[in-house]
C-alpha cells in the first residue's frame, strides 16, 4: 500500500497526510489521540483535523455510547471518508466492479462466489508456512501479518472475555466489496477455516464502517472482571 507523501504544499501537506495515514492505521481517533500518537499540539492537529474535513477526506463521528467516564461530553472520532482512502493505492477500481459485474450477469452468483473464493486463497496458502516460521506469533497475529502484507494494515486487539479481534483498517477491495459483499464473505469464511473455529464479522469499511473487524471468540480471553486491553501490530 502506497501513498504519495510528496508535500504539495510545504510542511502543513505533510503534516496533513501524517494525520490522515495515521487515522488510516489506528482507525477513527480523537484529536488529542492523534496529538499524542504525532507528537503535535492539539491545536496543531485541530487545525488539519478541520482542514480534512473542508476538503471532504475526513469526518467527524460521535462516539457510540458507552459507559460514561468522567465529565463533559465524549470527544469526536475522526474517520477517513472514501474521499480520504482514495489517496491511498487501491488494487481495484471501476474496471474491477464492471467485471464482476459481467461476471455475475454471464455466470450468476455461483461464478461470483468463485471468483471471491479464489480471491482469498491467500490466506490459506500462507498460513500454515508463516505458522510454522513465526511460532511466536498466536494464529489472529499470523492473520494480521498476511492481511497486512495484502495492503489491509491489520492488527490484534486482545478484548476481555470475549476474545480476539482482527483488525483491518484498510481494505483494498472496498469500493468493490460495496457492491459485492461476497469479497468480504470469503475473507471471513478463510479466516474460519484456518482458526478451524466460527468467526463473526462485526463492522466492515464497504459498508461505512472506520474498519473492518472479525471477532474471534476465546482466542486469547483474559481473565472475567479485567479491564486490560491490548492492540498488537503486526508488519
Amino acid at each position: 500500500m502506497e501513498f504519495d507523501e510528496t508535500p504539495v504544499s510545504g510542511p502543513d501537506q505533510t503534516t496533513r497526510q501524517r494525520v490522515v495515514r495515521s487515522i488510516l492505521v489506528d482507525g477513527p481517533s480523537t484529536a488529542a489521540a492523534l496529538a499524542e500518537r504525532l507528537d503535535l499540539t492539539p491545536a496543531a492537529v485541530r487545525r488539519h483535523l478541520d482542514q480534512l474535513v473542508e476538503e471532504g477526506s475526513v469526518e467527524a463521528r460521535e462516539p457510540r455510547s458507552q459507559a460514561t467516564r468522567g465529565r463533559g461530553r465524549p470527544a469526536k472520532l475522526f474517520a477517513l471518508t472514501e474521499v480520504g482512502r482514495d489517496g491511498f493505492d487501491q488494487k481495484y477500481d471501476d474496471l474491477a466492479v464492471l467485471a464482476l459485474r459481467f461476471l455475475a450477469e454471464t455466470g450468476g452468483e455461483e461464478a461470483v462466489r468463485a471468483f471471491a473464493d479464489r480471491r482469498v486463497a491467500f490466506v490459506e496458502e500462507r498460513f500454515g508456512p508463516l505458522s510454522a516460521a513465526e511460532p511466536d506469533l498466536s494464529p489472529a497475529e499470523v492473520l494480521a501479518r498476511i492481511f497486512t502484507e495484502e495492503g489491509y494494515a491489520a492488527s490484534v486487539r486482545q478484548l476481555p472475555v470475549v476474545g480476539e479481534q482482527l483488525c483491518q483498517q484498510h481494505c483494498p477491495v472496498s469500493h468493490v466489496a460495496h457492491e459485492f459483499p461476497q469479497l468480504c464473505e470469503a475473507e471471513t469464511a478463510a479466516i474460519s477455516r484456518v482458526l478451524d473455529h466460527h468467526v463473526q464479522r462485526l463492522a466492515t469499511i464497504a459498508h461505512g464502517d472506520g474498519v473492518c473487524t472479525t471477532c474471534i471468540p476465546g482466542a486469547a480471553a483474559t481473565s472475567p472482571g479485567s479491564t486490560n486491553q491490548k492492540e498488537r501490530v503486526t508488519g
